[in-house]
């Protein structure tokens, strides 16, 4: 006999065990730490998207009441409930820190035991591992919680990435982003690794590819996308546009990205940097941008420069998707993302020397580039489909919830 599901949607489902069924559909509550359209945040809609396909009652927290992500959930057809929430920040591991989290907690706690009464959830479904009260909550209730890691900071001190990562200990599932980032989570959490599913990241691609130019005439067209921030390297690209101008190549940037809210003075000083080296003619800001395909549309190379570990590189499959060249730094996952394209060049963190020699080196072997980054993006949407992307996290879910019902029906053993 199926259990009864808590959810009060009434949409036809399908049993792994039984087959298609009438009954109400089961509820995933699914949270988001913010509210903007960067990489895990993309992949949280994506994630969503493939709930939403299993015909499931999707419910989206979010701490922020507006901003873009929110906008293409409702789209799609989530439900929106946002709450206050904790996300752990490192500042917060630092003196009064902890004060200050627990502080949040404490007053974000009624909002969220509302939604979850409220809601009564089959499964919580949790991106990233910077809101660990929804984990709390969830072994505390009951609910089966899947947290979908997108971190990994091997640079990280190792007793900070193990104080970061223990309230996954409490969740029923975990879904990494890259290979890479397993690694580094098992090593300061080895016990996890059972629980652990690697599922590489779904990437949409333009609406057609535009080849790129098939001769530089004119200025090179470099892009930067993404956070503006010491650690993304922003400061490395805007440095490398001054050096190809000292070894007379001509090369233009656009940055398309912003920063995070109260640290309005990095974009200041990036802009005093563009300032000083008289480069306001060849250096852009353009803003944080719902949509990239227009921006790489009309690049010619994507310049990836993080200074520090990423888990993944979501703009790097953005670009080899759109048959553009891809220089990045030689890290983390960055490395992992560029691995089996022929048109991604990787040079050494925190040397923009390097990265003008990179750009340097398209310009000179361009046809050859162009030719390589045009047999490149038909394997990157292989790769990176975003419909196997949805259908492995919803299984993930599924599977979860499956589980859970099979538990509560199996007898339990009697003890004498």
């Amino acid at each position: 006999m199926a259990k009864r599901i808590n959810s009060t949607s009434g949409r036809n489902w399908v049993d792994s065990e039984n087959g298609p069924m009438t009954a109400p559909a089961p509820t995933v509550l699914a949270a988001n730490p913010n509210a903007d359209l960067y990489g895990a945040s993309r992949m949280f809609l994506e994630s969503v998207e493939g709930m939403l396909a299993l015909g499931w009652r999707v419910v989206v927290s979010i701490p922020q009441p507006t901003g873009p992500l929110l906008d293409e959930i409702a789209e799609r057809g989530g439900e929106l409930r946002p709450a206050a929430s904790p996300v752990l920040r490192k500042a917060y591991l630092r003196g009064l820190g902890p004060l200050r989290l627990l502080g949040i907690a404490v007053r974000s706690l009624p909002a969220q035991l509302r939604i979850l009464r409220e809601v009564r959830p089959d499964v919580i479904y949790v991106n990233t591992i910077i809101q660990p009260l929804w984990l709390v909550l969830g072994r505390c209730l009951g609910i089966p919680v899947v947290c979908h890691v997108h971190e990994g900071e091997a640079s990280t001190p190792r007793l900070v990435r193990k104080v970061l990562s223990i309230p996954l200990l409490l969740a029923r599932r975990l879904i990494l982003n890259s290979r890479f980032s397993l690694s580094v989570l098992v090593d300061v959490m080895p016990r996890v690794a059972a629980r652990a599913v690697v599922i590489v990241n779904g990437v949409p691609g333009p609406p057609s590819v535009e080849p790129p130019r098939a001769t530089l005439e004119g200025p090179v067209r470099l892009l930067y996308l993404g956070r503006l921030s010491e650690r993304k390297g922003t400061g490395d690209a805007i440095e490398a546009v001054r050096l190809l101008g000292q070894r007379g190549v001509d090369a233009r940037l656009d940055i398309v990205g912003a920063v995070f809210p109260g640290m309005e003075a990095v974009e200041e000083d990036l802009r005093l940097q563009v300032a000083d080296a008289r480069l306001a003619g060849r250096v852009r800001f353009c803003g944080f941008a719902p949509t990239v395909w227009p921006y790489l549309a009309d690049a010619d190379i994507l310049l990836v420069p993080s200074r520090t570990d990423e888990s993944f590189g979501n703009t790097v499959v953005e670009a080899i998707l759109a048959a553009r060249p891809v220089i990045a730094t030689r890290i983390s996952g960055l490395v992992e993302a560029t691995t089996g394209f022929d048109a991604a060049l990787l040079v050494t963190p925190s040397a923009p020397g390097e990265i003008a020699d990179a750009v340097a080196r398209v310009v000179t072997q361009w046809s050859q580039f162009r030719e390589q980054a045009l047999a490149d993006a038909p394997r990157a949407a292989h790769r990176h489909a975003p419909e196997e992307y949805r259908s492995a996290v919803a299984h993930v879910q599924r599977a979860t919830v499956n589980g859970v019902n099979r538990s509560a029906r199996r007898p339990r053993s009697c003890r004498s």
